[in-house]
């Protein structure tokens, strides 16, 4: 009953509270503290949601229970939510993360204030500093036809600083090929761990399924996790112009009228055999676009993991009946 409760007060939750804008939030120049900002407002908008039964597999704090140390209380957070909440400690935790994140060319398409690179920068840099917080491992790769900079997950001081730093750099990547990435990173990640893909998918999909089936082959847990500019679900395109390709520098004459339909066609068809290829992996896909609020990034991840814990449950409950 508490896991279909957990599942619930999420989908309520997302109802009940006040989230930061993108625009406002792209304003902070400094990477860590636009993510500070979206974590902190996050735990406030649970706070203020009417349901409080909210609790997820990764927390930074869990709630006191009598018995426990009350030197290990957090005064501050008491103060903030009139909650008891006992501070985690590194032994308390064995989550590795590595994000792994798209920065090729398309990537810098966007039809509004911030392009899709600083969404999804910016949600690594969240999901980064959520999990930092919480004294897990968190590591990075950045990659458009290659992995280019790797960084190990690690929970030691200056790590988040020195992630910060790789998210920060500017938009350099080529084409996009999530084939040989994902080899990459097969091979690279030994432990197995949590690893979070954040890309646009805007290239083909044909040996997508192996290499993300490589990567569960090896005991990871994945999550797919898809940037798109809205005027790529739409194509609310009206005028006819010259359309240029990011990655290759090809332009093309069109006719918005003409070649909507075709267009969203052949994007509804890949975005389907993406969505079917995650499916069948077992691996969690979200979709979202960079108008979305970020805290939902967070949301997402939770109850996907949340999901993951209920599907591990009853594997378990199954081999324990056949035992018997």
């Amino acid at each position: 009953m508490a896991e279909k409760s957990n599942t619930a007060t999420i989908a309520e939750a997302q109802g009940g509270i006040d989230f930061i804008d993108p625009h406002s939030v792209m304003r902070i120049k400094n990477l860590q503290m636009r993510a500070r900002a979206i974590v902190e407002g996050f735990y406030t908008g649970i706070h203020r949601s009417p349901y409080h039964g909210f609790s997820v597999e990764f927390s930074e704090y869990r709630q006191y229970t009598p018995g426990d140390d009350p030197r290990y209380l957090d005064w501050r957070l008491y103060a903030r939510t009139d909650r008891y909440f006992i501070k985690r400690f590194e032994d308390e935790t064995n989550l590795r993360c590595t994000i792994l994140l798209d920065t090729s060319r398309s990537m810098g398409y966007g039809s509004t204030a911030h392009n899709k690179y600083e969404y999804a920068r910016t949600a690594a840099a969240t999901l980064a500093y959520f999990l930092f917080m919480q004294r897990d491992a968190v590591g990075l790769a950045t990659f458009d036809e290659q992995i280019r900079d790797y960084l190990p997950p690690r929970h030691r001081p200056g790590h988040l600083r020195r992630l910060m730093g790789m998210l920060s750099q500017d938009l350099s990547g080529l084409a996009t090929d999530l084939d040989r990435p994902l080899e990459q990173a097969a091979e690279t990640i030994r432990k197995r761990g949590l690893v979070i893909l954040i890309s646009d998918f805007l290239a083909p999909i044909d040996t997508l399924r192996a290499r993300l089936g490589h990567l569960r082959a090896r005991g990871h847990d994945v999550c797919v996790m898809r940037v798109l500019d809205p005027t790529e679900t739409t194509f609310e395109f009206d005028d006819s112009s010259m359309f240029s390709d990011l990655e290759t520098g090809r332009q093309l004459y069109i006719d918005p009228a003409t070649a909507r339909e075709q267009y969203l066609k052949k994007f509804r068809a890949h975005a389907e055999q993406l969505e079917r290829a995650c499916a069948d992996l077992g691996i969690d896909f979200e979709q979202m676009t960079i108008q979305r609020p970020l805290e939902m990034v967070l949301f997402d991840l939770l109850r996907a993991r949340m999901r993951r814990g209920r599907h591990v449950v009853r594997r378990d409950a199954r081999r324990r009946e056949a035992v018997r």
